[in-house]
């Protein structure tokens, strides 16, 4: 009801704006002709002559300039011969003329300057007294045109460029919100990847002590209780971003190097020896150290998950303009194949990850057996 009410309104504004200069021209001209000094008598048959011939106004909108120009033509024609003189005859094509260059294009605005000059000539040459006066006037009035013509044009390239910039704007956000979902996705991923592992593998290594060494076996459940519970924090804060913009900031400093410790609790509880070798580095950005611990984090989930390893090795160098990160196993280097496990998004999240920081990523079996990632992470990127 509201929308047909609004379709409505903006139907019958588009009317008005169609019939207003058929309306409030004829006046205007009437008037000049009735001031002037040399103008002769006005009656009905004048005036209603004077609204006939502004009636082509009405279709500027809705027909092409080649039908609308002679209608224009005869209307000027028309006015000529009814008022004596018609000095603001030209407001009738400058109100078309303008409209059409609004509604057109580059193109058609250059071809209707070219058709003007004998439509101009054509409407004048009857009505002029001598050679300099038809010059005169064909000159003042084809300027007149030309300018209606070209400030048509000019506030159509502007709504156009105005346009341009309201969809690029949005394809600009639509891009953006779908970077964030992704890097949302990435992170859910790997908060609840790294962290049901965990569980697993400690929920495993619990059954199998709970009769023999009941004290071990409270120890991984302690550690299921602490990874749950660490996991269930960071969702919070992730999914927070969705149910509330406003809350899109991160609770804590986002993890990076230092972190990379917590990460090896659970393998090191289910029996894998971990080797973790995290050097100097120095001054590294934020967000190539969250992305290294991020790396670290899924590569020793995959260990935990794929591997069947009984060792693994964690390497964080700094070199020359990038960090280096290196995590390699002992086990199968199958795969998910090997396993049976189905195959995951994990190694495709670890290269989107290195390539947001505008670094590379390897991952592939290694020819003593196990598994090798490695990653190179630009610092100054």
């Amino acid at each position: 009801m509201i929308v047909g009410a609004v379709a409505r309104r903006l139907a019958s504004s588009a009317v008005v704006l169609d019939w207003l200069p058929v309306l409030l021209v004829p006046p205007v001209l009437v008037i000049d002709a009735a001031l002037s000094v040399h103008g002769k008598p006005i009656g009905v048959v004048n005036v209603l002559c004077t609204f006939v011939a502004c009636l082509p106004l009405a279709l500027r909108r809705h027909v092409s300039f080649p039908v609308l120009a002679p209608l224009l033509v005869l209307g000027v024609v028309l006015v000529l011969w009814q008022l004596h003189p018609a000095n603001t005859v030209v407001v009738i094509p400058m109100v078309a003329l303008f409209q059409l260059a609004l509604s057109g294009d580059r193109r058609r605005s250059l071809w209707m300057s070219l058709a003007l000059v004998p439509c101009v000539f054509i409407s004048v040459i009857p009505f002029a007294s001598g050679f300099s006066h038809v010059t005169s006037i064909v000159i003042r009035n084809l300027a007149l045109c030309l300018l209606a013509i070209a400030a048509g044009d000019v506030i159509r390239s502007r709504r156009v460029s105005a346009q341009r910039m309201v969809e690029t704007a949005e394809q600009q956000t639509l891009r953006r919100v779908g970077e964030e979902r992704l890097r949302i996705a990435r992170e859910i991923h790997d908060l609840v990847a790294h962290a049901m592992t965990a569980i697993n593998v400690q929920a495993g290594v619990a059954a199998h002590l709970l009769e023999r060494d009941p004290g071990q076996a409270y120890d991984a459940l302690r550690n299921i209780k602490q990874t749950s519970g660490a996991a269930l924090t960071d969702l919070r804060s992730t999914l927070a971003v969705l149910r509330d913009p406003s809350a899109a900031a991160p609770l804590g400093p986002p993890a990076g190097l230092d972190d990379i410790e917590h990460l090896t609790g659970g393998l090191r509880s289910a029996g894998v020896d971990v080797a973790l070798d995290v050097g100097t580095v120095g001054d590294v950005p934020a967000a190539v150290q969250s992305t290294a611990y991020r790396i670290v984090q899924e590569a020793l989930t995959n260990v935990a998950r794929h591997a069947g390893a009984s060792s693994t090795r964690v390497c964080v160098r700094r070199v020359p303009g990038a960090v280096t990160i290196e995590v390699t196993d002992d086990g199968n280097g199958a795969g998910p194949a090997a396993t049976g496990a189905p195959p995951g998004n994990g190694l495709r999240g670890m290269r989107e990850r290195a390539a947001a920081v505008g670094g590379t990523l390897q991952a592939a079996p290694i020819d003593s057996g196990g598994w090798r990632v490695h990653a190179l992470l630009p610092v100054d990127s």
